[in-house]
């Protein structure tokens, strides 16, 4: 694999897999679109390897915060939502069950995940149905934006909202609909807050993140690396992760003070466009 081809992919993941635009569905349509080859398993755990490791550098101290709260140490006063001075005793204890309800979040995915795993690297792979669901899902988050009532914080999460966000991002296994688009449209349906909603979504996905890279590991265990896909492999996970650790970080800072129209026009355009080129024949 060319070196030029692991830069421009590792970049596409880094960038694709925590906007809401949809990662894979953005990978597939590069390939086919430029008639590159399917790269194989080892370059999809080094993408995945990339974005893993920019989530868990850039949420490291919120995780290591949840799991001392969740095994019931003392929570600090700057985890307080919008920096007010303290936490209310039910903010806290909330705090303290927010590593459970990831928990419990994480479930939807990975059974919907197993289930449809063949299905997912083969019949949902097809540019008309990526580029319609790329279509489908900004209309919904263009009523999530217009619906969400955007009052409740991080620490304020329920059961019921993290199992409804963990449905939705069992969905991202559709190539097109995106993880961190199909969460935080979810998260504004019940409440919380943009910021709140993308940092639940990406809090979310690292589980499911490292899930796939894991497994991926695995298959890959027996055959090994290619020797012509080394320096491509290498390449590919540096790229992915510091791509995906400024995004993760913009994206965040750019929530905090407007909208996902953007997005939601860009995700439109886009699957316009694609279908366009469907239909000139420029696929396959």
């Amino acid at each position: 694999m060319p070196t030029y081809q692991a830069v421009i992919l590792g970049m596409v993941q880094g960038l694709t897999e925590f906007l809401p635009v949809s990662s894979s569905g953005h990978l597939i349509l590069v390939r086919d679109l430029m008639h590159w080859p399917d790269p194989g398993l080892a370059f999809d755990v080094a993408l995945h390897a990339g974005t893993l490791v920019a989530v868990l550098i850039y949420f490291a101290g919120m995780w290591i915060r949840i799991v001392r709260a969740a095994f019931g140490a003392n929570v600090r006063i700057d985890d307080a939502p919008d920096g007010a001075a303290a936490l209310s005793p039910d903010e806290l204890r909330q705090q303290r069950m927010l590593l459970w309800l990831l928990v419990l979040g994480t479930i939807p995915g990975a059974i919907i995940g197993k289930l449809f795993e063949r299905q997912a690297e083969e019949t949902f792979r097809q540019p008309v149905l990526v580029a319609s669901l790329m279509i489908v899902v900004a209309l919904i988050m263009w009523w999530a934006e217009k619906a969400g009532a955007r009052r409740k914080h991080l620490t304020q999460v329920s059961a019921a909202d993290a199992l409804t966000v963990g449905i939705a991002q069992a969905t991202a296994i559709m190539p097109g609909v995106s993880r961190s688009g199909s969460t935080i449209a979810a998260g504004l349906f019940r409440g919380m807050t943009r910021d709140a909603a993308a940092r639940f979504s990406f809090l979310l996905a690292t589980p499911i993140i490292a899930g796939a890279c894991l497994l991926n590991a695995i298959h890959l265990r027996h055959t090994g690396i290619p020797a012509d896909m080394k320096q491509a492999f290498i390449v590919g996970t540096a790229v992915s992760a510091v791509v995906g650790y400024i995004t993760i970080a913009a994206f965040i800072r750019y929530l905090r003070t407007r909208t996902l129209k953007i997005f939601i026009v860009y995700r439109i355009i886009f699957g316009i466009i694609v279908l366009a080129l469907v239909f000139r024949g420029y696929f396959g």
